[in-house]
């Protein structure tokens, strides 16, 4: 599991209980003396430990073939999470999997020493799995050939709800009452032998996910929401990352290059990167940054010592691999003009909404009108506008709506991949849009 970032990037806006029961200036007594009053400092929340101990890992075929029996013969929804090496290696893939079920216990199974997982697949057969943040973890359980049939997951269901702050620590100790340890969410989980504390670490995020899955559920049926979850949960079933058009301009810093030639300088480092990352199964970043990327397109070296001497080249990576980038950056000078890429991402849906005042006026405006709507109707049904639809497809039908009556506008929207109750909540007000921004 990633580290709860959440709890790091969102607050809320609500005051607090202390801060509307303090008055703003304190008492004072007969002489003008300020009163202090005294306040009982609320105790900390307690710390979550391993009911049952932790765990030995499970490693060897017996001891898979003992763990799938012991979860297939218990009934109920399933915990999974899993930990990857994001930041050290360049795949996704799964380096644990920890997995708890009522009546079976905890299991922390690693992936690496097996062929096949099919026996953990089976065992699941038919069970509802929970986890926190799905999309961040099915793919590389897919990789590995655990594909849920049902599932729950917990950070969705809490932003449904209208929490402001959905990390997985947050909602426990807001639901449950314990405090989670987070001091090991960003290790290298591809590290051999895993040390104990990282495994004590692991086995506690799938702890109380039954516990926070149950009186999550039992707050979506009594917000009238239950619905609205069970559609989101299984569109997440076939969930894929989206494949990124020119990953390449996502290079950090971008934004300072400026001229085609240079852009296919830092097109031609990146994909060197990518492609020794790749079979190094490193994180680029580690071989060289985006700021090196950058500075080298920036200022062209054409020796080695030049090329040293830039920003950002002073890592082993930098240097052991200088001749991969001076060989990059020669490509570069090469191109003829038609090879050059253009400034403008080359992108499948609508343009930047900065572009769409002067390239359309009309949709410009359709465009506010539906953003004021969304605006509301997040208010009024406490729930995130992205989640109540999401932004690309607001500026999709926006930008080129099939139609300005609601039920062309809901085709549309089903077209597009929004799941029924966000059709219902949200076609009546776009078409509104629409209608509102007719052209003159």
């Amino acid at each position: 599991m990633t580290p709860d970032s959440d709890d790091l990037s969102q607050t809320s806006t609500s005051p607090s209980a202390d801060a509307v029961d303090r008055p703003s200036d304190p008492a004072s007594d007969d002489e003008g003396t300020p009163e202090v009053a005294e306040q009982e400092e609320t105790p900390p929340a307690p710390l979550l430990e391993l009911r049952d101990g932790l765990p030995p890992l499970t490693e060897t075929p017996p001891a898979l073939v003992d763990a799938c029996a012991a979860l297939a013969a218990a009934a109920g929804p399933v915990a999974i999470d899993a930990e990857r090496a994001s930041g050290y290696r360049y795949s996704s893939r799964a380096y644990l999997i920890q997995l708890r079920r009522e009546g079976a216990g905890t299991f922390l199974v690693d992936p690496i020493g097996f062929d096949s997982l099919a026996p953990l697949q089976d065992a699941l057969a038919g069970s509802e799995w929970i986890l926190h943040a799905a999309t961040q973890d099915l793919p590389c359980l897919t990789e590995v050939g655990l594909v849920p049939s049902e599932l729950f997951d917990t950070e969705l269901a809490g932003r449904l709800l209208g929490y402001p702050r959905v990390g997985l620590a947050t909602l426990v100790e807001t639901l449950l009452g314990f405090r989670m340890k987070k001091e090991h969410s960003a290790a290298d989980w591809s590290t051999r032998p895993l040390p104990t504390p990282w495994l004590d670490y692991a086995a506690l995020d799938v702890e109380v996910l039954i516990e926070l899955r149950d009186v999550l559920a039992e707050q979506l049926r009594e917000a009238g929401k239950d619905e609205w979850a069970r559609q989101e949960f299984d569109a997440l079933r076939g969930f894929t990352p989206a494949q990124r058009i020119e990953p390449w301009r996502r290079t950090s810093g971008l934004h300072r290059v400026r001229g085609r030639r240079l852009l296919a300088a830092v097109r031609e480092l990146w994909e060197a990167r990518d492609e020794l990352a790749r079979s190094r199964d490193v994180s680029p970043g580690r071989i060289l940054g985006d700021n090196a990327i950058v500075a080298a397109a920036l200022a062209d070296p054409a020796t080695r010592a030049d090329l040293l001497a830039a920003k950002g080249f002073h890592g082993r990576g930098a240097q052991r691999y200088a001749e991969r980038w001076l060989d990059a950056l020669s490509r570069a000078r090469g191109l003829p003009e038609e090879a050059l890429p253009v400034r403008a991402p080359r992108t499948d849906g609508p343009p930047s909404p900065r572009a769409w005042a002067e390239r359309d006026p009309v949709a410009a405006e359709r465009l506010v009108v539906a953003r004021e709507g969304m605006a509301r109707l997040s208010e009024e049904h406490d729930v995130p506008a992205e989640n109540l639809l999401a932004p690309d497809t607001v500026r999709r039908v926006m930008w080129e709506p099939a139609g300005s009556d609601e039920t062309a506008v809901a085709t549309q929207l089903r077209e597009l991949g929004a799941r029924e109750w966000q059709v219902a909540l949200t076609a009546s007000m776009l078409a509104e849009a629409v209608v509102s921004a007719q052209p003159d």
